[in-house]
């Protein structure tokens, strides 16, 4: 099988699931018809509803254009991290225009990336500080790119004041700083690397997070579960990630799509669909992770 193709689309999930953070242009989507067949696919697994994320200004104007392109894609727009070197005036005043669109339903990814040295830590810092407050400003919510940041991305949250809804995607912690997270309020977004077999203390981590507290994504086209990893990822393989993530913390899979679903409704404001997980009522705060 060629590491270039993608993966099967998997058995369609029993209760619908958003996944909660993808990069469709990165996938290959530059046309609506591309968004369709995305989509499409993903929806043949249960997957009926995606959030395409930016990372520098261009992909934020594409993001919320192609959010109007189909009733299935929302958009979330930033200044990724390692793209701060040169965040000057037109970074600030377009992704703050693209933010208050209808169809974006996130400010990020932003955060702070100590892995690459693509931007100075003291660049990052002032464009999270920023993104920050500009989350406040449209009150809608932060989504974090956090990357052997955790500490330097809770104090610069506590000295800021975090909004109301902080998403921290694809999480990258361990069970310690997985408690503290869910007690400051956060959810937490897992991705395939829940899947990957050097990945105990992230697993670890996803067994204690209340289920309301829990959102799933791909950061598809990286971050492929296993036992797919190095092949193109879409969002249709959020559901790969789902059934793992069930069995792992011995819940019916039913039982964690209803509530990762309920979540990100309930995070990113969308209109609700699902009918389940009676129990979600939880301050709308989520957390992202890492990019491979």
């Amino acid at each position: 099988m060629s590491s270039k193709e993608r993966p099967p689309v998997p058995e369609r999930l029993p209760a619908p699931v958003v996944d909660a953070h993808t990069h469709l242009d990165a996938c290959g989507a530059v046309t609506a018809a591309d968004v369709a067949d995305m989509v499409d696919r993903a929806e043949a697994a249960g997957v009926t509803r995606v959030v395409t994320v930016a990372d520098d200004l261009s992909a934020a104007r594409w993001a919320a254009e192609a959010s109007t392109w189909d009733s299935r894609v929302y958009a979330a727009v930033a200044i990724h991290p390692t793209r701060t070197k040169d965040f000057g005036d037109a970074e600030r005043s377009g992704i703050e225009r693209l933010a208050r669109a209808e169809r974006v339903v996130a400010v990020g990814e932003t955060g702070l990336d100590h892995y690459w040295d693509y931007a100075p830590h003291d660049a990052q810092e002032e464009a999270f500080r920023w993104h920050i407050d500009l989350a406040k400003r449209v009150g809608k919510p932060l989504m974090i790119h956090d990357r052997d940041a955790h500490e330097d991305i809770l104090r610069v949250l506590a000295e800021e004041g975090a909004p109301e809804r902080v998403v921290f995607h694809c999480f990258s912690g361990d069970a310690d700083f997985a408690r503290r997270c869910v007690e400051a309020g956060y959810v937490l977004s897992f991705a395939g690397t829940v899947t990957f077999k050097n990945a105990r203390a992230l697993r670890d981590a996803a067994k204690l997070v209340p289920l309301e507290q829990l959102l799933v994504e791909t950061d598809a086209p990286f971050l492929t579960p296993h036992p797919f990893r190095g092949r193109p990822n879409e969002p249709y393989c959020t559901a790969y990630t789902v059934r793992y993530l069930a069995e792992l913390r011995q819940q019916s899979v039913e039982e964690l799509a209803s509530g990762a679903c309920r979540n990100a409704e309930r995070v990113f404001q969308l209109p609700s669909v699902t009918t389940s997980c009676t129990d979600c009522d939880v301050r709308d705060t989520a957390i992202h992770h890492t990019d491979e």
